[in-house]
């Protein structure tokens, strides 16, 4: 029997015991969270070591949030989820939902309890934020009703915030002419044309190798994402298997990379290399690839430079769906184009834009339909015989 200590925080600890394979042949663990000093936490784990080798095992009523959350997030999460979900649900454990509810044994854990920890995180953080905190919350609770730790999921009985919709920041046809204007000398320029240009997520893009780029068929694939994660940057296979697609390229996107991979071997022929297949096509001579807080950091200053204020790179992408839309292109290309789950998605993220769009639809339709012809009021539309037919109708 072994186990070990992690620190999750300021006087904040994370025991964990593993208990063997269980009779799916995986590995069990146990864990638990104590406060204090390294010393109460060595402390404790002895403790359990010790009732472990005794054959005891503690009670389920005993467990807190906090242990349920670490179970759930070093099983449930780690085996099914992004490297970015992982963290990003660590985070949020860590920082919010443990210091305010981990100290609850599950067994008294009430939906008050809950509502009051939401009512508090609403004083300093958005609405939106909360709702994510509750839906992580809840995850992790139906784990537990799973393991049959309790009966219920008191996440269930409660209502979450609601967040206020936020209009996403896009570009016109002449503010993209601006950025790229200011942009043309800058060493990202050819990132951020291919972004504006495809509707790619930075990732994706940052992730091309010259493989993935057919410029006979006009066409890129997307195999893989760059991933930066505690200022470690890694390639990993696309979140969801709609996000591995194959997306057409405009002409003009796919000339002028036909065009910068010419200047790239170039460059490679003048330093006595050659560019493979596996290279990437936005990286530095040394073949290493560029960091996502860099880049997003460089285009931040050209936008502001554009006279942009407050864009975003991923606006960009929201930039190539709002001109695609406006350009009469079907909701289902543009949502098979961004790698979206559903064209119900596309249309629900970009709805804004379509209602703005309606005119211009009831012109077109105005070309369809012949005018309307005015009725001719019959002879005896005011004698007797006419009343009396239109009351027996």
């Amino acid at each position: 029997m072994r186990g070990s200590i992690t620190k999750r925080g300021k006087k904040s600890w994370r025991l964990q015991v593993f208990l063997g394979k269980g009779p799916d042949g995986k590995p069990e663990r146990y864990f638990e969270t104590v406060r204090g000093i390294k010393r109460d936490a060595e402390s404790r784990l002895s403790q359990l070591l010790a009732e472990y080798g005794r054959g005891n095992t503690p009670s389920r009523g005993s467990l807190t949030v906090a242990d349920l959350l670490n179970q759930w997030l070093e099983g449930r999460v780690r085996t099914n989820c992004a490297p970015r979900t992982i963290e990003s649900y660590h985070s949020t454990a860590e920082l919010h939902l443990i210091p305010n509810l981990g100290h609850y044994q599950l067994r008294h854990l009430q939906p008050s309890m809950i509502e009051a920890y939401y009512s508090k995180a609403c004083e300093s953080l958005s609405p939106k934020s909360v709702l994510y905190h509750h839906r992580l919350l809840k995850q992790a609770l139906k784990y537990g009703c799973q393991q049959g730790y309790i009966g219920r999921n008191p996440a269930d009985l409660v209502k979450p915030p609601k967040p206020r919709r936020k209009l996403m920041r896009t570009l016109t046809q002449s503010e993209v002419a601006d950025l790229l204007i200011a942009a043309q000398d800058n060493h990202y320029y050819p990132v951020i044309y291919t972004a504006v240009s495809s509707g790619l997520r930075q990732g994706e893009i940052l992730g091309l190798r010259w493989r993935d780029i057919d410029i006979a068929s006009r066409s890129i694939s997307v195999n893989r994402c760059l991933y930066k994660r505690r200022g470690i940057c890694q390639f990993l296979e696309p979140k969801t298997p709609h996000s591995r697609r194959r997306v057409a390229m405009t002409p003009k996107l796919a000339e002028f990379l036909g065009e910068y991979r010419l200047e790239r071997e170039r460059l490679f022929h003048e330093l006595g290399e050659t560019i493979a297949l596996d290279d990437l096509v936005f990286g530095t001579i040394e073949g290493k690839p560029l960091d996502p807080g860099v880049v997003s950091h460089n285009f931040a200053r050209i936008a502001k430079r554009a006279g942009l204020e407050n864009v975003r790179f991923h606006d960009l992408r929201h930039t190539f769906a709002s001109l695609m839309l406006q350009r009469g292109a079907k909701p289902k290309v543009i949502s098979e184009a961004l790698g979206h789950a559903s064209v119900a998605f596309t249309l629900d993220t970009y709805s804004h834009i379509i209602e703005g769009m309606q005119e211009e639809a009831m012109a077109l339709l105005d070309e369809v339909l012949p005018a309307g012809v005015k009725q001719i009021t019959p002879k005896y539309a005011n004698s007797e015989h006419y009343v009396n037919t239109q009351a027996s109708i």
